[in-house]
């Protein structure tokens, strides 16, 4: 039987508490990670849903809330155009707040999209072990986002990557976009100690009553993929979002 999702389901009235809320949330999860083992890793999302959150953790005070030099920065997945097109998600999180904070650039962990799609999905999947050494490949953090046809990361509808079972990194040529990616495979991110889903807009609203109230299809709704082997996972929406979920489980 699968969990009830809406149990995890965080709903705000607008989306600047709700961009607050995930940075003080990351705050305190980083800064325990750091006393308990002292580092913290992060994979972080593309698109729009993240640049507010992003501008927040770049701003006084919340920058200084941070340990940036015992920070380590990973994506989720990237598309494969240059590493200066605005639509790479390591080139908008640079541009928003990793050029803004007093990171060292070898704690940021970008794909190599220079390289071919299957060159890309292997080098950087090398490049977690190496990093992981002989320990789980095991994030703190990871941040992901929803598409409107129910993707998240690049695990995109209809893809043969929905059916990966190893933890590791894969290439997707995804056709509505006519566009390879470079993804996290599932099992790697349930493998996270804390995964939230960070959904916003009208737009959204359909997809994730869906995502979070039909039964289970993975193949249709990918993001139904993302169930935590031992962590947490948490959905932050604004109301927007929220509302047709609210109506399906009143």
């Amino acid at each position: 039987m699968r969990a009830n999702p809406m149990r995890n389901l965080r709903i705000f009235p607008v989306i600047d508490d709700l961009n607050i809320s995930v940075a003080d949330s990351i705050i305190f999860i980083a800064n325990k990670a750091i006393r308990d083992k002292g580092r913290f890793t992060i994979s972080l999302s593309g698109g729009q849903t993240p640049v507010k959150l992003y501008s927040i953790l770049a701003t006084h005070p919340y920058r200084e809330y941070m340990q940036w030099e015992k920070t380590f920065i990973f994506w989720g997945d990237e598309r494969c155009v240059p590493l200066n097109d605005i639509r790479n998600n390591a080139h908008q999180a640079k541009s928003i707040l990793l050029d803004k904070v007093d990171i060292p650039l070898s704690n940021i962990h970008i794909i190599p999209v220079n390289l071919s799609p299957d060159k890309a999905a292997d080098k950087y999947e090398k490049d977690l072990k190496d990093f992981f050494c002989d320990k789980p490949l095991q994030f703190d953090m990871m941040l992901l986002g929803l598409g409107e046809n129910g993707h998240t990361a690049s695990l995109f509808p209809g893809t043969k990557v929905l059916n990966e079972k190893a933890e590791g990194i894969r290439k997707v040529y995804v056709k509505k976009e006519k566009m390879f990616r470079v993804t996290m495979t599932a099992p790697l991110i349930n493998r996270a100690h804390h995964i939230f889903f960070i959904v916003t807009g009208e737009d959204k609203s359909k997809v994730l009553q869906k995502v979070l109230s039909t039964s289970y299809q993975p193949e249709k709704y990918p993001a139904q993929l993302i169930k935590p082997t031992k962590g947490e996972l948490c959905w932050f929406a604004d109301m927007a979002a929220a509302h047709k979920a609210i109506l399906k489980n009143p």
